[in-house]
């Protein structure tokens, strides 16, 4: 039961990066010793693991995809998600600069504690680190598409944003922005339960999940140093996103006008990165949310350590 209930919370700590445009479930999965084992038990729902399930075997089922793992880290991320949502759209909004700031110092913590664990260091671990950085930053700067509702989008960006979700490093809140849906999908359609939008995106995300889990298994396995390296490039690129002192770049149509998205808010194409006066009590404030950050990851560790010990 204390098994189930570590695990649990750290389902609530995925589904809660996972909400955060910029930040990586796969970061926090990481980060407490589960990425490996939720990848390998992902990857074990196959052709017979799934006849043992509708031939009723559903003892050897559980023990073959890791269920005692799996159930409750699943159903954390989903009640985090769920309950999660509507809190993270009133902080946004009311405190923008403090709660970037507080993620930001968790990802930045997240490059030190994730970068480590890579047992050798040499010329190839290098570049590797700066081709992943690349990536990420240059996947920062896209512009957003706009939003589509259609069932076979909806179902690729379930594809696309479940396999951010559990890659380190790689945000799928800030993918869905890519693509145009995050608010669609991650604050209106979870806040009301909207199944017309959430059933295509699951049944993507299911595909997403169980295809690319195969890859990210074998790749660990074969070139772990290497694909840590890139990882922590990734985590690092994506700082850029995270920044708390920017201004959105709206998006015109062909008359000048900014555009409008069927929500009524404004179409956001890009960010104006900022420096921060230094001498306010907003920016002691967000320091200060900036080393909670820090210090959460730094908690976070020690509890997966003496956990996994």
């Amino acid at each position: 039961m204390k098994k189930s209930i570590l695990l649990f919370l750290k389902g609530l700590a995925m589904g809660a990066a996972n909400v955060i445009p910029g930040v990586s479930g796969g970061t926090i999965a990481l980060l407490t010793g589960i990425f490996n084992p939720i990848i390998d038990a992902i990857k074990n729902v196959n052709a017979t693991t799934l006849k043992m399930f509708f031939t009723g075997d559903f003892k050897g089922f559980a023990e073959q995809v890791n269920l005692k793992l799996l159930v409750p880290v699943f159903l954390g991320i989903f009640v985090s998600l769920i309950t999660l949502a509507k809190l993270f759209k009133f902080l946004f909004a009311a405190y923008p600069i403090y709660i970037w700031s507080f993620f930001f110092g968790l990802i930045l913590a997240s490059v030190f504690f994730v970068a480590r664990t890579i047992h050798k260091y040499n010329l190839s671990t290098v570049v590797a680190f700066g081709i992943g950085t690349a990536i990420a930053l240059s996947i920062s700067l896209m512009t957003p598409a706009g939003e589509n509702s259609g069932f076979l989008y909806l179902i690729l960006c379930g594809i696309i944003a479940a396999c951010s979700m559990i890659l380190p490093g790689l945000s799928g809140s800030f993918v869905l922005i890519l693509m145009g849906n995050y608010e669609l999908v991650m604050i209106r359609s979870i806040s009301n339960l909207d199944m017309g939008i959430l059933l295509p995106v699951v049944i993507g995300a299911v595909i997403g999940l169980i295809a690319f889990s195969h890859l990210l298994s074998w790749v660990f396995k074969k070139h772990h140093d290497h694909t840590i390296a890139t990882l922590s490039g990734f985590i690092l690129g994506s700082l850029c996103i995270l920044w708390p002192w920017k201004e959105n770049i709206y998006k015109l149509g062909s008359n000048g006008e900014v555009l409008i998205k069927k929500s009524g808010e404004k179409v956001i194409e890009g960010y104006q990165w900022l420096m921060p006066d230094v001498m306010t009590t907003e920016f002691m404030i967000a320091t200060t949310c900036m080393i909670a950050g820090i210090l959460s990851i730094v908690i976070l560790e020690k509890l997966a350590g003496s956990v996994n010990d």
